[in-house]
């Protein structure tokens, strides 16, 4: 009717009502979210048995070395209220007139209501670390779950503010430092989140407007920045525990380390452009890459699903373990970006083998590798390393600590290069403003990047406490930029520049002093710390065997892997011969004609290197033995063997192409020998073998299979067969944990080379069964046999880092 009588269109009408739906789905799905928590919270058990199928449990169920702390939560419970009322009181007392001298609207500020409710935080696992840390310090990372009941009600101005119900998820890492020797044994407590947590906020009063569509994800995103600028690294909290206790190098540590990643090309991406939904086309690729709250993107190559960037960028590691490096893949696109794929690597990895140069396979999409170069740059005092890099890359890092400044000028016009240059001001009510106390922060320049401050209001004397980095390229030619400005008047209160060199006077390469502001009064100063570290790249431990997959071969063959229509170069693994069993005259010359195809393939992609050697065939000494105890198997066998001959175990290496394409980090220089893993199938009659390749890559936290091929298959029918392999990971035998390889068409000796992997942690493969089965893809309605053939392997049995590769 309204809409009607103002002579509005029908349109505003619907948009009106699309807003009233969406944000009332909005609002229901909080409050649903919320009553599901809160069930989790009342009754754990029945949730923990229906989560045993969906896989949705808690760390320490997954990982032994994550702890469950239910006698922690046994006293939060208890102390819940008496925190409860510490917090009402903090509120009323300290908060509100803290909010009320922040503006002049927010003068009417009033809390109305301040219940924490009966739901206290639940701290589901804590890992304790014990290796790579200091012996004077304890770390301990919390996986802190806060479903909270509270409400919170203020109002400013007649108007009616608040929450009701919080959701928090996150790791927080607690960090018990200096340890002593006397009372109270810790120095200081650190409190940081390793990544931004997860936070659902379920609002009040005229809060609900932040529910509504398009202004709820502007304003949990804001919310989360305004936590991550003071909560997540490289920010901190410390509080000290002993007087006197200087906490400055606690809050503000030198950093372990820097990451420097080339992003060079990725390969056989998936495509996510289409034409009237139906014809596919090529994607417009990017990545982003991140590491804690620092996030870089590549430029957007155009229509290639082999995209080549050629990118370097630079990331400064604050804590390890802790931090890992995430890079996604998207399809830039007008509306929406579609994503291509992911990957999680370890930095510990990276800093361990100091440089790591593979192509990783994409997890969360069906096809796709990353080719990346990550070199680990250690932090030296050592002013030899300062010398300018060629590509133009940085050679060191400046770690500015900003501590406070002191008497500062009210205004720009208080002072003028130290002399007082007052001005008459028309305007009594801008001269009124002007003789408030500034409201100060600090931009700092390095180069051409720039960095800004938190805001101090309202003092003469601001204290920031906060650290900054910036990558130098030259010490000796650059200079740190510092100015002081006004957020009410927008003006500058004092400059400063300290030329870099001034810091390698100092053996130490460190300036800690106070420095005269310029364009200021002359008692105006700004205390800092400056330390400046050169980049090393050290040398590999050659005692040490490296994680990365090419680390421990010296002279790597150049292989090339057909993918499609694509051709990727791969390291090979040199096998050690002197495990294999010897080898037959028939089996040998069976052999030279592969290796001789192979040599030609080598020779031909330019590669100067000798090929690598080839693992021999299948014992007959070991079918001899095992037909002896099988005396049914052995004429079985022995008639076999005059039709079909004996195939080598891995012919002209044609496993390592695939071998070195699993591409991470983790341990994939084995070797490719016997093991000890029994895969008899129980039966007299022999039905064949299979070729896997077995192994677990730790940073990308998978069970990496690969299925190779298989040999000597017995046919299931007179028309021949079409055999594909099936795969679980026992005791887990859903369907949509099944993997399964593709059909090869009417043969006995089936070539798949196909990569499986199932995203688990070590210690829960380690307790798992692998079930192995080639079936035959009969037709619908047919009475023939369709499994051919079945073998399980004992996990627990091998080491999976090392991995193992056998018929």
């Amino acid at each position: 009717y309204l809409a009607g009588y103002l002579g509005l269109s029908g349109s505003w009408v619907l948009l009106g009502l699309a807003l009233w739906l969406c944000w009332g789905h909005n609002r229901r799905w909080k409050r649903d979210r919320l009553a599901a928590a809160f069930a989790l919270l009342e009754d754990e058990r029945e949730a923990v048995c229906q989560g045993l199928a969906a896989r949705h449990l808690p760390a320490w169920v997954h990982f032994p070395d994550v702890e469950r702390v239910e006698w922690l939560n046994k006293v939060l419970v208890q102390a819940w209220p008496y925190f409860g009322t510490i917090m009402e009181k903090t509120f009323k007392e300290v908060l509100e007139p803290k909010i009320r001298a922040k503006n002049v609207h927010l003068k009417t500020c009033t809390f109305t209501k301040i219940h924490f409710g009966e739901k206290c935080p639940r701290i589901n696992g804590i890992k304790a670390y014990t290796k790579e840390i200091n012996r004077r310090q304890v770390v301990l990372d919390l996986q802190i779950c806060y479903i909270g009941d509270c409400e919170i009600h203020m109002d400013i101005s007649k108007f009616n503010l608040g929450v009701k119900g919080i959701q928090l998820y996150g790791t927080l890492r607690v960090i018990l430092e200096p340890l002593l020797t006397d009372a109270p044994f810790i120095g200081a407590v650190t409190l940081f989140f390793l990544q931004k947590p997860h936070l659902e906020i379920n609002w009040a009063g005229m809060s609900n407007l932040l529910d509504v569509p398009g202004i709820n994800v502007m304003s949990d995103s804001l919310i989360q920045d305004f936590i991550a600028a003071r909560l997540v690294l490289p920010n901190r909290i410390t509080v000290p525990l002993r007087k006197n206790m200087n906490i400055a190098h606690l809050r503000f540590p030198i950093p372990h380390g820097v990451v420097r990643v080339h992003l060079l090309e990725a390969e056989n991406l998936v495509q996510k452009d289409s034409f009237l939904g139906a014809i596919r086309g090529k994607s417009d690729p990017y990545a982003l890459l991140r590491v804690g709250t620092v996030q870089y993107r590549s430029k957007t190559v155009s229509r290639d699903l082999n995209p080549i960037w050629n990118e370097t960028f630079e990331f400064v590691v604050h804590e390890v373990p802790g931090q890992d490096l995430e890079v996604d893949l998207y399809d830039e696109d007008p509306d929406k970006d579609d994503f291509m794929g992911s990957l999680l690597i370890s930095l510990v990895d990276v800093m361990n083998d100091r440089t790591v140069d593979e192509w990783f396979p994409l997890s969360k999409t069906t096809s796709g590798h990353l080719h990346l170069k990550l070199e680990w740059l250690s932090l030296v005092n050592d002013q030899e390393m300062l010398h300018e890099d060629k590509k133009g890359l940085a050679s060191a890092i400046l770690i500015v600590y900003l501590d406070s400044a002191f008497n500062l000028p009210k205004n720009h016009f208080e002072y003028s290069n130290g002399d007082c240059g007052a001005k008459k001001i028309k305007n009594n009510k801008y001269l009124k403003k002007m003789e408030r106390e500034p409201s100060s922060f600090v931009l700092l320049t390095v180069g051409n990047r720039t960095q800004k401050s938190k805001t101090c209001n309202f003092s003469k004397d601001p204290t920031w406490g906060q650290a900054f980095t910036f990558f130098v390229h030259s010490a000796h030619s650059q200079s740190l930029h510092v100015e002081i400005k006004d957020k009410d008047r927008d003006s500058a209160l004092g400059t400063s520049v300290v030329c870099l060199s001034r810091l390698l006077k100092d053996p130490n390469m460190t300036l800690d002093e106070r420095f005269q502001l310029d364009h200021s009064s002359s008692d105006s100063f700004i205390k800092m710390k400056l330390v400046l570290r050169a980049f090393n790249v050290e040398e590999p431990d050659p005692q040490r065997v490296k994680i990365g997959v090419n680390a421990s071969k010296q002279g790597p063959v150049h292989v090339v892997e057909k993918c499609g229509n694509q051709q990727k170069f791969a390291s090979t693994l040199k096998p050690e011969v002197s495990k294999v069993p010897p080898v037959s005259k028939d089996s040998a010359a069976l052999e030279s004609l592969p290796e001789k195809d192979s040599r030609e393939d080598l020779d031909t992609n330019g590669s100067s290197a000798a090929p690598s050697e080839t693992v021999a065939s299948l014992n007959e000494t070991e079918q001899q033995q095992n037909a002896e105890h099988h005396p049914a198997a052995a004429a079985a066998l022995h008639t076999r063997a005059a039709v079909v001959p004996s195939l080598p175990v891995v012919q002209e290496l044609r496993i390592a192409p695939s071998v070195t394409s699993l591409g991470s980090l983790p341990s994939s220089c084995f070797e490719l020998s016997s093991s000890n893993l029994d895969l008899h199938n129980g039966m007299e009659m022999p039905l064949g073998e299979i070729q896997l390749t077995v192994r677990y890559a730790s940073v990308r936290q998978s069970l990496v299979v690969l299925v190779n091929s298989c040999r000597n298959l017995v046919s299931s029918s007179n028309r021949g067969v079409d055999p594909y392999v099936r795969i679980y990971l026992l005791p887990d035998r859903r369907w949509s944990s099944r993997k399964k390889t593709s059909v090869k068409k009417k043969t006995l000796n089936p070539q798949y080379d196909e990569k499986f992997e199932f995203f688990e942690s070590l210690e829960d493969v380690k307790k798992r069964t692998l079930d192995v089965a080639v079936k035959n893809s009969k037709p619908f309605i047919s009475q023939e046999r369709k499994e051919l053939g079945k073998v399980q392997i004992d996990l627990s049995q091998e080491d999976l880092i090392k991995g193992f590769a056998q018929w």
